[in-house]
């Protein structure tokens, strides 16, 4: 395995870890807040699995598509934690390096899925 697939395998495995961990805080909360928790937890966690089952991907264009849903989730856990801290339901300060790792994955994940479409386009 590349080094780029171990570090993206390892770092969505990481955040997944640590949206867990904020989910469980979240879950003692009342309110809104537990409904919320739910919807991060799906999406937060979705990311690792679906770049783990791109590993087995048949194709190219497999590869792609189960990527592609990786950088949808990241991006709506993006949106679950954007919710959380504009609605005041945890402080920024708490949540900030989370964050910052969810942008980074999607990141890592727009550069690996440009490259993809590329060696699609040339073959």
């Amino acid at each position: 395995m590349s080094d780029e697939k171990q570090k993206i395998q390892e770092r969505t495995l990481s955040f997944a870890v640590r949206i867990v961990k904020l989910c469980k805080f979240l879950e003692e909360q009342s309110g809104v807040t537990r409904i919320l928790y739910k919807q991060l937890i799906r999406s937060g966690t979705s990311i690792g699995a679906n770049v783990r089952e791109a590993q087995s991907a048949q194709s190219d264009r497999d590869f792609l598509h189960k990527l592609e849903i990786a950088l949808k989730e990241t991006r709506e856990t993006e949106y679950w934690l954007i919710i959380l801290v504009r609605a005041d339901l945890i402080k920024e300060r708490r949540i900030k390096l989370l964050q910052q790792e969810c942008e980074e994955i999607i990141k890592i994940l727009v550069a690996i899925t440009k490259k993809i479409k590329q060696k699609i386009k040339k073959s």
